[in-house]
């Protein structure tokens, strides 16, 4: 049988409070325990101000840890205070917000299991609780993480910008990331110029803004307008995991076409795509295969070998080389290739900037991934707000615990 004695000291009441009874519900495998306070004042928690108990308020109930197999419930009918202005308040427990249905330690457990499974309905299953419960606690916590956040007076030199889909159809969200300490800053619903400008000003002051000096992102024009706009000191940098993915894609359009005239080029599209460090003992055959022979596909493939070779050329000799590559291109007269060509120098200044400087979209990359896992373990979102905070919840950085 639990003692009042036991749960007073395990539950480290203030002076004044204490356990009133436990009840045990031996059928439901329930522990309730009833909590009172004796003082005839308490303080005010906001003024400091010893004030007088006019009354208490209804009973409440919290769900608190299980003692052993049994769920247990605390119950008390909080005091209510008269403050020397005449205002009647309720006085807030150490054990829990007068505001929810759980103490402070379950809602700790909670965010604990929901950061080591990133699924809310396991967790609920794990902690015997409703899924509203586990979602609320996430809700909860990741604002009052991002409350305690403050980066007004940090300075954000480099940024990333990436989208990443929401739902089925085209329907994306915008993720600003800072790749020095490897957190998402904030998500903003929808990609457009609108949507991104929003994320800017929400995240960062305009001194901050002002600091940024290079953001990588893709070519998506709603990103480069939103920041030219608002990011005055600050290089574009294309991603350069994108600019690859422009070439790989059209090395596999170029073979697609050749296949059909070459029998010899199928099953030919990964040795042709893997880095040739990565490729089998029976890959790397057929790569040399296709290479050694003068297919339009092994010519686009050393045009993207070529590409590669020009990151991190330096200042000084980027602009000059990346001219002679591109002239080495279009003398190989592949449509497909010219098509890369012709992207790249649409937006020349954030490719040379990509081949320049040691900043590209690999950390927001694997947080997109990261963000790819959390929905197949959630089994998609419904609504943004929920999407939002369990990015934000497992990837912002925030301090989620309560006091």
């Amino acid at each position: 049988m639990f003692t009042q004695n036991f749960f007073i000291r395990i539950l480290d009441l203030e002076d004044g409070w204490v356990v009133k009874s436990v009840d045990t519900d031996f059928s439901k495998e329930e522990i309730s325990i009833q909590i009172v306070c004796l003082s005839k004042q308490v303080e005010d928690t906001q003024t400091g101000e010893l004030c007088n108990i006019y009354d208490h308020a209804p009973a409440r109930k919290w769900r608190h840890l299980d003692t052993m197999q049994y769920k247990t419930y605390i119950t008390c009918e909080l005091p209510r205070i008269i403050t020397s202005e005449g205002k009647v308040k309720t006085v807030q427990p150490n054990w829990a917000s007068g505001y929810e249905r759980h103490t402070f330690l379950f809602e700790h457990a909670v965010i604990d299991l929901l950061k080591a499974s990133k699924n809310q309905s396991k967790t609920a299953q794990l902690m015997r609780c409703g899924f509203n419960v586990v979602n609320r606690i996430m809700h909860l916590s990741t604002q009052r993480g991002m409350a305690r956040r403050n980066y007004s007076a940090l300075v954000f030199d480099q940024l990333s910008i990436d989208e990443k889909s929401f739902k089925k159809g085209h329907e994306y969200i915008t993720v600003l990331s800072h790749p020095g300490s490897g957190c998402i800053l904030d998500v903003e619903e929808d990609r457009t110029k609108e949507a991104c400008k929003s994320l800017f000003n929400r995240t960062l002051t305009e001194v901050q803004l002002g600091q940024v000096t290079s953001v990588s992102m893709d070519m998506w024009p709603a990103y480069i307008n939103s920041a030219e706009e608002l990011l005055p000191n600050a290089a574009i940098t294309h991603n350069r995991f994108h600019l690859m993915m422009y070439l790989n894609k059209a090395i596999d359009q170029v073979r697609r076409r050749e296949v059909k005239q070459h029998e010899e080029l199928k099953h030919t599209r990964y040795p042709l795509l893997k880095n040739s460090e990565n490729l089998t003992e029976k890959q790397r055959i057929k790569f040399e295969a296709i290479t050694g022979a003068n297919y339009e596909v092994s010519k686009a493939w050393q045009v993207r070998e070529n590409f590669k070779a020009l990151f991190s050329c330096g200042k000084l000799f980027a602009w000059t080389l990346y001219n002679k590559w591109t002239a080495d291109s279009k003398s190989r007269k592949i449509k497909e290739i010219d098509k890369v060509v012709e992207t790249f120098n649409n937006h020349v200044s954030g490719v040379v900037n990509a081949l320049i400087m040691n900043l590209s979209n690999a950390m927001a990359d694997r947080l997109n991934g990261k963000i790819q896992e959390l929905k197949t373990k959630g089994k998609g979102y419904r609504t943004f707000a929920n999407f939002r905070s369990a990015i934000l919840f497992f990837h912002g950085g925030l301090n989620l615990y309560p006091l």
